[in-house]
């Protein structure tokens, strides 16, 4: 009866060990600290430029190589509407001016019959 699965190996098949594929590059290893407190260990080879920062996995926050100096977190803005960019770009004189020619307009065409959609 045969089930359709491979069983056995062929020479070979297996993990390669260190002789078969050659001596691993040298390592350095580096530690980044974020301002939550946690550290996080990385292995870079040695000819690698190793980056001042790296994100934290744990977090997701900035850390840097120095454990006295971390990075500060990134303030986030918060999500601003439409009225809010608006406001950003006219004062309350304005708005009010571009409403009354706005209001103007259609009370115009109101009263010469266009049909206003």
């Amino acid at each position: 009866m045969s089930t359709g699965a491979i069983r056995g190996s062929r020479i070979g098949a297996g993990p390669m060990g260190e002789a078969e594929r050659g001596e691993a590059a040298p390592r350095q290893t580096v530690e980044f600290f974020c301002v939550k407190d946690h550290r996080t260990t990385l292995q870079f080879a040695i000819e690698a430029e190793v980056p001042l920062e790296w994100d934290c996995p744990r977090c997701g926050l900035p850390a840097s190589r120095d454990a006295e100096n971390r990075p500060d977190a990134p303030r986030i803005e918060p999500y601003k509407t439409h009225l809010a960019y608006v406001k950003e770009r006219r004062s309350e004189e304005e708005a009010a001016s571009i409403l009354d020619e706005a209001l103007e307009t259609l009370r115009t065409k109101r009263k010469t019959g266009e049909i206003i959609f």
